[in-house]
């Protein structure tokens, strides 16, 4: 989620050893799939590799399109799970040949695509993002003033936890998202500390907890998720954002900002012919879109592959305008 909230903090790591850092840091170590989706010529698939970042969200966007790609277009699909950089990392080496969500990451645009040239952007998603900080709805009901950043040192012993050192607790949830929480806790002058849940699975968990038994939490949450619709968070407003005020993510004061998000491919890949590459150009939905198949992974705990089916079979007519 740009230099000013980058979705994710892996480490920079040289491409030379980019097999090698994916087995540690990936979550998944990348297969040698060969060169990218158009190797095997113009207007014939070949191998797809899709990078897989891991939120559920994410993954629904890839499904969708892995499963057209592999049953409308013939592409033999190849995902890997990797967090954001190093999936970035294998456009030069034609091991990855999309990252299907990504959340503004001006810096990682202006490493890969503005100076290595090994990336390009492929369109909008059509999904529009949204960062924040989120209370229970019970809370805000009976605190409606806890919404202001301004009344939250009022509440910080409410939010007090084993971890949080005798300050507040604000709730992350993957160490490896993006966040400017602690630069804005700091800032701000805020009696809190962030701890980290450790997944997004992890964050739902402790805010549906918190909304069942009325305990206190505050913590980091976006939208499109499909939780929105069993627990409808309330967002804490921080100060607005202003063009700029995330500049410099040590001294971040401000909100974080709207997001239109967009896909990112591999150079050599949008330059190949395949048809895949058309594919994820013109893959467009809808924030409800990606929470229905999101649901269907998470809640209903369908495959993604299945979930991917159930809507691509009932969407007939957006899928066709993607392969048309």
């Amino acid at each position: 989620m740009a230099t000013q909230a980058l979705r994710w903090r892996a480490g920079a790591i040289g491409l030379a050893v980019l097999s090698l850092t994916l087995t540690a840091c990936g979550g998944a170590k990348i297969e040698d799939a060969g060169s990218s989706g158009g190797s095997a010529g113009p207007g014939k698939c070949g191998t797809f590799n899709i990078a897989i970042n891991p939120w559920v969200g994410y993954e629904a966007n890839a499904a969708v399109v892995g499963h057209v790609a592999q049953y409308e277009l013939g592409c033999k699909v190849v995902k890997k799970n990797l967090k954001e950089e190093i999936a970035w990392q294998g456009f030069g080496t034609g091991e990855v040949d999309v990252v299907m969500e990504n959340w503004g990451h001006d810096d990682l645009k202006k490493k890969y695509i503005t100076d290595q040239k090994t990336g390009v952007i492929a369109g909008t998603t059509g999904n529009k993002g949204a960062i924040g900080w989120y209370v229970p709805p019970w809370l805000a009901k009976e605190h409606p003033d806890i919404t202001d950043w301004k009344n939250l040192n009022k509440y910080a012993s409410k939010f007090k936890t084993s971890e949080s050192g005798g300050k507040g607790q604000i709730l992350d949830g993957d160490p490896s998202f993006v966040t400017n929480d602690e630069a804005l806790v700091k800032n701000l002058r805020l009696d809190y500390k962030v701890v980290y849940a450790g997944s997004e699975a992890a964050l739902i968990q402790a805010f549906r907890k918190a909304e069942k038994n009325k305990e206190w939490v505050i913590g980091y949450f976006y939208d499109p998720q499909w939780f929105l619709s069993e627990v409808p968070l309330v967002k804490v407003n921080l100060p607005p954002y202003k063009a700029g005020c995330d500049t410099d993510a040590a001294k971040v004061t401000c909100d974080y900002p709207a997001y239109d998000l967009d896909k990112i491919a591999a150079a050599k890949f949008a330059k190949s012919g395949s048809p895949a590459y058309d594919l994820v150009k013109k893959f467009n939905w809808t924030n409800e879109d990606q929470n229905i198949v999101a649901k269907y992974i998470a809640v209903d705990k369908m495959t993604p592959e299945a979930a991917a089916k159930k809507w691509v079979e009932a969407n007939a007519a957006k899928v066709d305008a993607w392969i048309k």
